[in-house]
């Protein structure tokens, strides 16, 4: 079928327009977009039963936002499916999958300050708060131009020259990503090398048996595989944008399907059967900086009592982030 510039885009369907007309070249899979929606659906339902269980609510709501937008996402892109027209599912599709996995990057970012604390805050290079808000502050803003960007895109269909100011300003929020991950797991490492040069005598001694549990160290592995699944699925994102909307890697189900689809499938699903509230044992509150309360003081508690578990190991009604 011919160009048919008779009618806009928006009003095309697949009866009356080419699919080269579309905003995507190809029609999404159906299988495998409801697979990877469905997938997420039951991560979302496992850090439901995982926060009202160990009371982890910072590391839930991350979680639950990334989670919730991968299945709009995925719906956007089943939408799709029977009409490749339409701008309302791209742009659920786009908007959605795009700013995702920021979320999953401040669930990460949450664990870092439990695990200097873990080992000995004496170890780390700076405090465990300071990587906290350094690494969230930058999630954020990362965040903030994707968001941004997508928002000037779906306000511009019509415009060629705000589409594209949308689309390189979305790019420059997944370059930032990019590059925040990276710093992440430069001062992760940096941070476990620090651990290794210091020995076991500089480790804290109050969370040796966590450390040496298989359960804390499968999360430690989890959460490596899951910053590294983060971390290849951005760099592939920078790369789509940077040639467009409509360029090659944009219009290749198959290369989205494993480097966005698969990556997030991977990551996400560490972050929810490794979670920190079961590997640390109901010690994620104890293991969680404070903000007004020295250490010296904290020093002076019971670790029961610092850790927020009562008789039996159980966790106490005491919120945690």
């Amino acid at each position: 079928m011919d160009r048919n510039d008779t009618i806009p885009t928006e009003d095309c369907t697949l009866e009356t327009c080419p699919l080269e007309q579309g905003l995507l070249n190809y029609l999404p899979n159906v299988g495998a977009n409801a697979f990877f929606a469905a997938w997420f659906g039951v991560l979302l339902i496992l850090q439901i039963f995982h926060v009202a269980k160990y009371r982890t609510w910072g590391y839930f709501v991350a979680m639950f936002s990334g989670l919730l937008l991968e299945i709009l996402g995925y719906v956007g892109r089943i939408q799709m499916h029977s009409n490749p027209f339409t701008m309302s599912s791209y742009l659920l599709y786009l908007v959605c999958l795009t700013i995702a996995p920021a979320f999953f990057g401040a669930a990460v970012y949450l664990c870092l300050s439990r695990i200097i604390v873990v080992y000995g805050e004496s170890i780390s290079r700076f405090k465990p708060r300071t990587y906290t808000l350094a690494f969230i502050g930058c999630d954020f803003l990362s965040l903030v131009l994707q968001g941004a960007g997508g928002g000037l895109a779906s306000t511009a269909a019509n415009s060629d020259s705000s589409t594209e100011t949308g689309r390189n300003i979305m790019m420059g929020g997944l370059a930032f990503q990019v590059v925040a991950t990276l710093m992440f797991m430069v001062a992760s490492a940096d941070f476990w090398w620090r651990v290794r040069r210091a020995g076991p005598d500089a480790r804290d001694p109050s969370h040796e048996t966590l450390r040496r549990s298989l359960k804390f160290r499968l999360f430690l592995w989890g959460l490596a595989v899951a910053v590294t699944c983060i971390f290849t699925r951005s760099v592939f994102r920078v790369a789509e944008l940077s040639e467009g909307f409509d360029g090659k890697l944009a219009n290749q189900e198959v290369t989205f399907m494993i480097l966005e689809g698969a990556m997030m499938f991977i990551s996400c699903t560490a972050l929810t059967f490794l979670h920190p509230g079961y590997c640390f044992q109901g010690s994620w509150g104890a293991a969680n900086f404070r903000l007004g309360r020295s250490k010296k003081e904290n020093d002076g508690l019971p670790f029961s009592d610092k850790d927020g578990i009562v008789d039996g190991g159980s966790e106490s009604s005491k919120e945690t982030v």
